[in-house]
């Protein structure tokens, strides 16, 4: 607890001093489309990204989500894309305009790319933060940033048990301290999804550790509502499920049912096992899921499984490291690393702990064949194995020290791109 005391002071009070202290010559070239979107006017007309009160913890994706929990989906200040869907009306959130409602404007907002808990979670903390007095944007900003930062901690309580285990109570707390400096790991004091994703994942693992299966089914959906990854932790579920033989309990004969019930009760646990896989296609169905895969594909090129175009865009982006252009060169060399450190300590991790090792597989394969050639080094967070890999070779004192030093270096850098709305992945 002091520990994330001590980080969270820290992130609040060097977001303040950095930009005090320094600028940065604009524009970002570190991607093809980066120059145009990192110019001095960039942020102009963006209403969720221009307010003063910790404005260095907002950028990017921050519009999305403050526009989600201070309007709704449709919020009017959001760019949209492409033709209307048709839809039968009603909200899947209580604060979601009805689609049939005549505020709704032509096209589709770019907000549907976007998980509805995280704006949620923003929304009831803001609740008791309106007391303060500030304004509605002022107010989800500090409510999306207390939420990351409290996901946060109960991402380090969550890996310092699953580590625990296996390499002690000293080993436990490397791993939640590597947590927090982790090259991307300034997203979990920013407004953005990391913080409570990983909150929800690592504590949905953690209690199924200790055999609350139905609990960490609770978490396990409400991470798949935050981010699609979570739909990944029904993995773990089904291991544990199989390991207990619960599912054996299915080929009673029928005639038990009037006796003892359990099979009923082996079907009861079949579906707390596939929460978030349910949970998941029941978002897609919905016309937000619909809207989801529109903006997805359309704006931000994303899908699942788009292998050929991974290909195309991983090869170009491999190029880009030895090319003459040394900011793409400089971004891509954090996101192999990640990959290559992200796929390494999953797949070393398959025998030692395979519930975590299976999952973080999932979270970082999935988000690699999503698509475009970016964010990956921010992805990996949600893979709890990484951080255990780490621990493990941080027994030794030299790793220990040079991996703090580097890796802390490196999110300092990338926590002052964010700050100045470079491109920070």
């Amino acid at each position: 607890m002091a520990i994330w005391l001590g980080w969270a002071v820290i992130m609040l009070a060097y977001q303040v001093w950095v930009p005090a202290r320094l600028s940065l010559q604009r524009p970002d070239r570190a991607l093809e489309w980066t120059p145009a979107e990192t110019t001095a006017g960039s942020q102009a007309g963006k209403t969720y990204l221009n307010e003063p009160f910790l404005n260095n913890h907002v950028s990017w994706d921050s519009e999305y989500y403050l526009a989600i929990a201070v309007g709704s989906y449709e919020d009017p200040d959001i760019r949209r894309v492409g033709e209307t869907l048709v839809s039968g009306g009603g909200g899947f959130w209580p604060f979601v305009i009805p689609q049939n409602s005549g505020s709704v404007q032509p096209g589709i907002s770019l907000s549907y790319a976007f998980f509805p808990f995280y704006p949620l979670a923003i929304r009831l903390f803001s609740l008791p933060l309106s007391l303060l007095g500030l304004n509605p944007i002022a107010t989800a900003t500090l409510a999306g940033v207390l939420v990351s930062m409290l996901g946060t901690l109960a991402a380090m309580l969550a890996l310092f048990e699953l580590a625990r285990t296996e390499l002690g109570e000293a080993g436990g707390l490397r791993a939640a301290f590597y947590l927090l400096i982790f090259p991307s790991s300034f997203f979990l004091a920013q407004v953005y999804t990391e913080g409570l994703f990983v909150g929800l994942a690592f504590s949905s693992l953690a209690l199924l550790r200790r055999g609350r299966r139905g609990w960490a089914a609770v978490l396990a959906v409400l991470a798949t509502f935050t981010r699609a990854a979570g739909v990944a932790l029904a993995v773990p579920l089904l291991l544990s499920w199989v390991r207990e033989g619960e599912w054996l309990e299915l080929d009673l004969d029928w005639r038990q049912l009037y006796f003892n019930g359990l099979p009923w009760k082996a079907a009861g646990h079949a579906l707390v096992v596939l929460g978030p896989v349910l949970a998941y296609m029941l978002w897609r169905i919905s016309y937000y899921g619909l809207a989801f895969s529109r903006v997805e594909e359309e704006y931000f090129g994303r899908g699942l499984l788009s292998l050929g175009y991974t290909f195309i865009a991983w090869s170009e982006a491999f190029r880009s490291l030895f090319g003459t252009n040394t900011q793409a060169a400089a971004y891509y060399a954090v996101e192999f690393s990640a990959i290559l450190l992200g796929f390494a300590a999953c797949i070393a991790g398959l025998r030692r702990h395979p519930d975590l090792a299976w999952f973080g597989l999932l979270v970082v394969f999935l988000s690699f064949t999503s698509g475009p050639a970016q964010g990956m080094h921010r992805y990996v967070l949600g893979a709890p194995p990484l951080f255990l890999f780490l621990s493990r070779l941080g027994q030794k004192p030299a790793f220990d020290r040079t991996w703090m030093i580097a890796s802390t270096l490196v999110m300092g850098i990338m926590a002052t791109m964010f700050m100045f709305d470079m491109w920070a992945g």
